[in-house]
C-alpha cells in the first residue's frame, strides 16, 4: 500500500543532512530512522543522530536543544 503523498517527506536527517543513496539504502532507513512531526513538518532523524540525541528525543526537546 502507498503511503498517502500528503505523509510523504524527502529522507534527509534534519539533524546531520545525511540521505540514503540508493533505493535500498532508502527502503531500509524508512525503518531505522526516526521520524516526527516538529513545526507542523515532517522530520527525520537518522539512525546515528537517533542514538546520539536519544534523551533529548524522548525528553521532546526541540531539535535546537540538540
Amino acid at each position: 500500500m502507498d503511503e498517502p503523498t500528503a505523509y510523504r517527506s524527502e529522507l534527509v536527517c534534519g539533524t546531520c543532512g545525511t540521505s540514503p543513496t540508493t533505493p535500498d539504502a532508502e527502503a531500509a532507513a524508512r525503518l531505522t530512522w526516526s521520524h516526527g512531526i516538529e513545526n507542523a513538518r515532517p522530520q527525520w532523524t537518522c539512525e546515528t543522530c537517533s542514538r546520539t540525541y536519544l534523551r533529548s528525543i524522548e525528553g521532546k526537546l526541540d531539535s535546537s536543544w540538540w
